[in-house]
């Protein structure tokens, strides 16, 4: 008896079976394609690349969509390697929604347990073992299985960090090797995930370092920011200015401020409850702060304080898209988790537990919903069936479902997707002359559709073929 209460305590000591428990559970649903109500649309997008990787060309320096109309739909975004190993994948098994879920299902956690080792190594198990465990409870939690970049980014460069301190306190090459590859790969995937690397500051007050291995490591990282250099600064603006589509359109300072000042709640809110998904968490992070603000150790501080201000250059290039968007926090999630393992490595241990089981259920609570689809989510799959039985494959769509480009990703289509309101009989015109050949409709919508051939109708969508009608 007294055996086995030491086994379960071992077990549940253990970070690891936590994080393949929490694996296990965010496999609910893993197969679903990306219709959640949750950023579908930039899942959708993820997939789109992926999906031309596959049918189109898989030449990796030219990430394409479908919704450039009659351009080519090769655009300057961030380094497609996340998309490419759902390419990777497809090319093996066929191509199918869900690839993207598990790879970064399975990446995000092997960065949450290198985030253990890394600050195990660098402060104590015990302050590592809570940080996990909010981490992986944090926003961590839902988009560790989204089709999307984010935690997968965060992931490659707390990987490639806790190579840097392996090498740096061992001298091993091949982690120096690793530190290069997986951190280079995380900023390249997700620029924001740039801001960790201020924990790459350690080295130079840590007298225990010999200098030439300290020349060594800052030299490699010199040479991964200008891989990332070349990627975001020289051949994306190549790509836009050849191909002419833009996604993404970064701010100045100054305009960004002046953006997010006027989303100032809403900026505030990231912080206090989508980064960890629970105000107790959060509470928790504000007593971490409280007592670093007696802690003696200057890498804590130099370290915090360099993540911070990279990150809050970040805030600012992204201006309004932050505070409009959760998942934007992200890389500083790490971050406000170990500040709140900090706090919890405070208390008691019976106390602790108690604690982060109250955080558990809140955060699991506040995302368990992203498991699960609508049946009303589910209608846009019928695309799939109408762009397959009515519509050849090489001709051109419009499809009147705005910005995003989830409906026309499962047409599986390439055309132009407009706003309903923008939409006339003007604007069709010039559609058609670039050869525009189908329209879709979502119903509802205002468009006079009369003079065009209706060759589908049900209870959500019209198909019709488009003539010219001036």
């Amino acid at each position: 008896m007294v055996n086995t209460k030491y086994r379960l305590k071992a077990i549940l000591s253990d970070i690891r079976f936590w994080i393949i428990l929490f694996f296990l559970i965010r496999l609910i649903g893993i197969t679903n394609p990306p219709l959640e109500s949750g950023h579908n649309w930039r899942q959708s997008l993820t997939n789109m690349i992926a999906r031309n990787f596959y049918e189109v060309d898989s030449n990796i320096l030219y990430p394409r969509i479908d919704m450039a109309g009659d351009k080519s739909g090769i655009i300057g975004s961030e380094f497609p390697f996340f998309n490419y190993l759902i390419y990777i994948v497809s090319s093996v098994f066929g191509y199918t929604h869900w690839y993207g879920r598990i790879i970064n299902l399975i990446v995000s956690g092997f960065g949450a347990y290198y985030f253990y080792l890394l600050v195990k190594n660098l402060l104590n198990k015990k302050v590592a073992f809570n940080a996990t465990i909010i981490l992986t409870l944090s926003i961590w939690f839902t988009f560790s299985r989204k089709i999307m970049p984010d935690t997968f980014s965060v992931s490659l460069v707390i990987i490639g960090l806790f190579m840097a301190y392996k090498y740096l306190f061992t001298g091993n090459l091949f982690s120096l090797i690793l530190y290069f590859i997986f951190c280079s790969l995380g900023v390249l995937c997700k620029i924001p995930a740039l801001s960790l690397l201020g924990i790459a500051v350690i080295p130079l007050f840590d007298k225990k370092i010999p200098r030439q291995r300290k020349f060594i490591f800052y030299s490699i990282s010199i040479g991964g920011l200008v891989l990332i250099y070349l990627w975001y600064f020289q051949w994306v603006p190549h790509l836009l200015e050849k191909y002419q589509y833009q996604l993404y359109f970064p701010k100045g300072i100054v305009e960004g401020f002046s953006e997010i000042k006027k989303l100032f709640p809403e900026t505030l809110e990231k912080f206090y409850f989508s980064s960890l998904q629970s105000y107790l968490a959060f509470c928790c992070f504000i007593g971490g702060l409280v007592i670093l603000l007696h802690h003696n150790n200057r890498y804590i501080y130099y370290t915090l304080g360099v993540v911070t201000l990279v990150f809050l250059v970040f805030i600012l290039k992204t201006g309004s898209v932050f505070p409009l968007h959760n998942y934007y926090v992200i890389p500083y999630t790490p971050i406000m988790a170990l500040v709140a393992g900090l706090f919890i490595n405070k208390i008691p241990q019976k106390y602790a537990t108690l604690l982060l089981v109250i955080i558990g259920i809140e955060a699991v609570a506040n995302q368990q919903h992203d498991f699960f689809l609508k049946k009303n989510d589910t209608k846009v799959l019928r695309l799939e069936y109408i762009s397959g039985e009515y519509i050849e494959k090489d001709k051109l769509v419009v499809i009147n479902a705005g910005p995003s480009p989830q409906q026309l990703y499962f047409l599986n289509r390439k055309g132009w997707t407009i706003d309903d309101n923008k939409l006339n009989q003007h604007k069709l015109n010039e559609l058609i002359s670039r050869g525009a050949a189908y329209l879709v409709i979502h119903k509802p919508s205002h468009l006079d559709t009369n003079r065009f051939s209706l060759i589908y109708t049900d209870s959500d969508f019209d198909l019709y073929r488009l003539i010219n009608i001036e």
